[in-house]
């Protein structure tokens, strides 16, 4: 399973040449202030390129590597001043002590950088830890059907925001939500614990599809009145709740205002389970009140469910075009579920080129096929017409 922002592979290769370059910089820029200093006239001299180096050397290496570097670029200075013979002038004196300054304050630097680091070490950590308890990872197998959970953050270095899912096994077959909080910050990462938190505990009392979306309307009523920061005046979560009861090759869906589903067949076929009328999002229950609609699809063996948040539909190309899934899988043959959102989030960077403008959550369940074979060949997720 893909948990969490993935990374670019080309863009990080290129990222590992540009930091080697970078290493040897400061070396480099002895050598050249050296090289400078003997093949100019005395009146010029190559003390920019001696303070750049412990400069460029203070973020990316240790405090010990630092220092040396400083150290050899301030005897670089005193060797070319003493082999020229003007090491007892002023002008000497001067560009000695400006280098031994600059290297000075990049000791400084390193450790105010390394300090730095150390805490943006121990927020990632926590932030991990956050993910693990408020999106936990879902396992591969929950009640015979194949699992896979995707979530990409748009904020770089984030690893939760108002987006959710969730998969859970109960008496009346595996319950499964997804949904998109409105709005960014901590409020909206309160909301998805709510949520998630009702949904939990409701999935595995609530009789009906019905009655499980009520707990939640109510959970976010509730909680919205407790927290300011919950936004309970304008706040709310579009949502699909899910039902598969087991071995009934049949599948249930609420949908609250969510962008709408797909069912991906095992022949590359695939629809979209567009609900038959439109439903408010969860949390706006004040502005009026009608039966919760459940639908049903038929979910044979060899079928994938894929549902996601409005990050997917949403990205865009530097065209300005809105990511099409349904055009873009149509027609694909994917071995499992984490094989569909690998490739589909692939894509989705290729299409915008990987910037994200929004949070992504993707969750995809499939019915393992009669007799399938194991390994199956995966078509590559591209538009009609291009090339790989």
């Amino acid at each position: 399973m893909g948990l969490g922002r993935q990374g670019n592979g080309g863009r990080a290769g290129g990222s590992g040449v540009t930091r080697r370059v970078v290493r040897v910089l400061p070396g480099v820029l002895i050598a050249l202030g050296m090289v400078f200093d003997v093949l100019t006239p005395p009146s010029f001299t190559g003390s920019p390129f001696f303070t750049a180096a412990p400069l460029i050397a203070a973020p990316l290496f240790t405090l010990w590597a630092t220092a040396l570097t400083g150290s050899l670029a301030v005897c670089a200075v005193f060797v070319l001043h003493l082999l020229n013979g003007t090491s007892w002038k002023v002008e000497a004196l001067t560009e000695l002590v400006t280098v031994l300054t600059v290297a000075g304050l990049a000791l400084l630097i390193n450790r105010m950088v390394r300090r730095s680091g150390a805490q943006l070490a121990s927020a990632r950590g926590i932030a991990e830890a956050a993910q693990r308890a408020v999106l936990p990872k879902p396992a591969e197998r929950i009640g015979g059907l194949h699992v896979c959970a995707w979530y990409e953050a748009a904020q770089a270095d984030a690893f939760i925001g108002g987006d959710l899912y969730a998969v859970q096994e109960t008496p009346y077959g595996v319950r499964l939500a997804v949904g998109d909080v409105r709005g960014k910050g901590l409020g909206a990462v309160e909301a998805v614990a709510v949520v998630l938190g009702a949904f939990r505990e409701a999935a595995d009392t609530e009789p009906t599809l019905e009655a499980l979306a009520q707990r939640l309307e109510r959970a976010l009523a509730r909680e919205g009145t407790r927290r300011d920061s919950l936004d309970a005046v304008e706040g709310f979560t579009t949502c699909v709740l899910g039902e598969i009861p087991p071995g009934a090759g049949v599948l249930r869906l609420l949908n609250r205002g969510h962008p709408e589903p797909l069912l991906l067949h095992g022949n590359g076929e695939l629809a979209v389970l567009a609900p038959a009328e439109p439903a408010l999002p969860l949390g706006m229950g004040e502005l009026g009140g009608w039966p919760d609609l459940v639908q049903e699809w038929a979910f044979p063996a060899g079928t994938t469910l894929l549902l996601y948040t409005d990050g997917l539909t949403e990205a865009r190309d530097g065209a300005g075009e809105f990511y099409d899934p349904a055009d873009r899988l149509r027609g694909r043959i994917f071995p499992g579920p984490q094989a569909l959102l690998s490739a589909l989030s692939s894509d989705v960077r290729r299409h915008t080129g990987g910037g994200a403008t929004d949070d992504m959550a993707l969750l995809a369940v499939g019915r393992p096929g009669e007799r399938e074979p194991e390994r199956r060949r995966t078509v590559p997720v591209v538009p009609r017409g291009d090339v790989m």
